[in-house]
């Protein structure tokens, strides 16, 4: 039983040792001890007030970033607009450059067939004229090869000519 009731003089010095022990510790360990951990404490405040306002900076700057991207793509959507709306504009007057070479060569063909044309129907009168000629003369030629058709011709013509 002696180990659970212990004696007065082991109670005596262990309360002894105890205050001072206790006394020494309050003394010179137990400020040292209470600085750091307030030190400690002051410490973890301060990093905690710092990630707090890293992450309201990162929030501000995340916000930001969203704002620039989506000022980067309105610019982009600006500039594939105006881009497609020169592009629209280039094929346009394209078209409108290549439609009027088109009318000129046109006009330029139907003239070059109207003169064709006309040199040709001038061509064709006179290969007409030339072969009315060829066949007028060998008419006459024929009718007129002995003398007496001559002469039967010629009376023809003064009959003619004395009735007019």
């Amino acid at each position: 039983m002696d180990l659970v009731i212990p004696d007065f003089g082991l109670l005596f010095w262990t309360g002894i040792v105890f205050c001072s022990l206790l006394f020494l510790l309050a003394k010179y360990a137990w400020k040292p001890i209470l600085g750091a951990v307030n030190a400690r404490e002051q410490k973890i405040a301060e990093s905690l007030e710092l990630a707090e306002k890293t992450k309201i900076e990162m929030q501000a700057l995340q916000a930001e970033n969203e704002a620039l991207l989506k000022e980067a793509r309105a610019e982009r959507d600006k500039m594939l607009n105006e881009a497609k709306k020169q592009a629209d504009k280039f094929i346009d007057e394209s078209k409108n450059k290549a439609k009027e070479e088109a009318q000129k060569i046109i006009t330029s063909a139907k003239e070059s067939i109207q003169n064709e044309k006309a040199a040709a129907m001038s061509e064709l009168k006179t290969h007409v004229g030339a072969l009315s000629l060829e066949i007028a003369e060998k008419i006459i030629q024929n009718e007129l090869s002995t003398n007496g058709k001559q002469k039967a011709l010629i009376d023809k013509f003064v009959d003619n000519i004395n009735m007019n």
